[in-house]
Order: structure tokens, then C-alpha cells, then sequence
């Protein structure tokens, strides 16, 4: 399936202005938008950690959307359909655990797992909880939401990076235990091999994408602890993503 995704980086009431900018750069509309990938398959399958890396401005991003919009038959990864963005989920105004929204037991071990298991930070609200700790918070009513898949760009980004990759092992963990699918944007390296993504998208400046499937997960994942509890894994249904002509706009000068 043939994929085209395009972003205008200035807003539409500005488009005549926008246009006097680029034209006295000499920089067309047609010019400011570049191929990211064509053609790209990805062997992706459901209950799959997929993370998309690289530094910013390399499509990361733009491929992570694409990949969320395909897999939600073409709708926005926006809350209810099969891809939930955590990005795009309320935060409420009561108690940490009280906005869970499950029984206290379940509650509190999803906010474990996102690194919210201390009592005095279950009992808080989200106003009073700093940035990294509402990223967390978003990640655990993430998990409540049940979705097949969960979206996070910039996973990790705004945590200390040794609380990142105890994050990055609890999803790889809950992937596991649950069969829930994960789709993950970042530009943090050190979270890979706690992660051990079942798909590796390494996205680079130059147009470059390197793509690294399940065989690679596999020996990762060997290092980790084999223990599984709780409710079992779904079905893995098998198939592959192709994504091509996915395109984002940007400049060329």
C-alpha cells in the first residue's frame, strides 16, 4: 500500500506571505517538499515494539504517523481506533490513581511500569507533577486504554536517561506479557537494547533509512528476563506494512 504524507510548515492564513518569503529566498513551493522514503516495507506484525530513530529532522517522525495511520486503516492515531497516541490523551484533574480508571491493584502496577509507583506520586494530580512525570503519566493511561497499538513520539525524551531505559525494558516487558503493539519515535540511541525492538527504522539526514527486523530483536531479547505474568498474549496476526512516496515538506536552500 502507497502511502503519501505531506506537511506545510507555515500556516495556511500565511500562505501569500510564505510565498514572498520562499520566492525571495528563490526556494519554490515544489522545493519544499522532499521524499522521505519509497517503497519502504517494514515487517511489522501485531503486539510488535516499533521504534523509528535518528536526529531530528531525518522523518522520523513523519514515517512513525504514516505507519500509525496505515495500521489504523487510514484514520487518525488520535484516541479510539486501533492506534492511540498518548500525545492526545487527557491528563483529568483527579489523583494519579484515581484517573487510572481501573481497579487499584491493575492501577498501580501500570503506574509502575511507566515509573510512577511511589505512593506519594499515585495520590498527586497531574498540575502537580513535573513534565517528565506527566510523560510518564501519559504512558501509563496509554497502557489503561488497551489500544493494539500505542503511539509515543519522542519516547523518553523528557526523562533522566537511566529512568529511560527502565521505561524502555517495562514496554519491552508489557509488549510481551500483554500483545499490545508499540510505536516509538526518538532520537535517544540508549534506549535500543532495553527496548530490543522487534523493528528498528534508523532514519538518517542524508535520506537514508536502515531497517532492522525481528532476527536482530530476537538475539536482544535472549538478554532479558523470560518470566511473563498476568493476562495472556494475543494472537499475532502476520502480514507486512509497505509505505512508499511517503513525503514531508521542508526547504532546500
Amino acid at each position: 500500500m502507497k502511502l503519501t504524507v505531506s506537511h506545510s510548515f507555515l500556516p495556511k492564513q500565511n500562505s501569500v506571505r510564505a510565498a514572498q518569503v520562499m520566492d525571495h529566498f528563490g526556494i519554490g513551493f515544489d522545493q519544499g517538499r522532499h521524499v522521505i522514503a519509497e517503497d519502504l516495507e517494514l515487517p511489522i506484525e501485531g503486539g510488535d515494539v516499533v521504534l523509528f530513530g535518528g536526529e531530528s529532522g531525518s522523518g522520523k517522525s513523519s514515517l512513525l504517523r504514516a505507519t500509525a495511520g496505515w495500521l489504523s486503516d487510514g484514520g487518525e492515531p488520535s484516541g479510539g481506533a486501533g492506534v492511540v497516541d498518548v500525545d492526545a490523551l487527557e491528563l483529568g484533574e483527579g489523583t494519579l490513581i484515581d484517573g487510572m480508571r481501573l481497579p487499584v491493584a491493575e492501577a498501580m502496577h501500570a503506574l509502575s511500569t511507566c515509573g510512577l509507583g511511589e505512593a506519594q506520586l499515585m495520590l498527586r494530580t497531574p498540575a502537580e507533577l513535573s513534565d517528565g512525570q506527566r510523560y510518564r503519566y501519559r504512558l501509563a493511561r496509554g497502557l489503561r486504554e488497551q489500544a493494539e497499538w500505542l503511539l509515543a513520539d519522542e519516547f523518553t525524551a523528557t526523562l533522566d536517561r537511566t529512568l529511560a531505559r527502565v521505561i524502555a525494558y517495562n514496554i519491552r516487558r508489557t509488549a510481551r506479557r500483554t500483545g499490545q503493539g508499540f510505536l516509538l519515535a526518538t532520537t535517544h540511541e540508549d534506549v535500543v537494547d532495553d527496548l530490543a525492538p522487534d523493528v528498528h527504522v534508523v532514519c538518517r539526514l542524508n535520506g537514508g533509512i536502515e531497517v532492522q527486523g525481528r532476527d536482530s530483536a530476537k538475539k536482544k531479547e535472549r538478554s532479558h528476563s523470560q518470566g511473563t505474568c498476568g493476562s495472556a498474549a494475543r494472537p499475532r496476526a502476520t502480514g507486512r506494512t509497505s509505505l512508499g512516496g511517503i513525503i514531508a515538506a521542508g526547504t532546500s536552500v
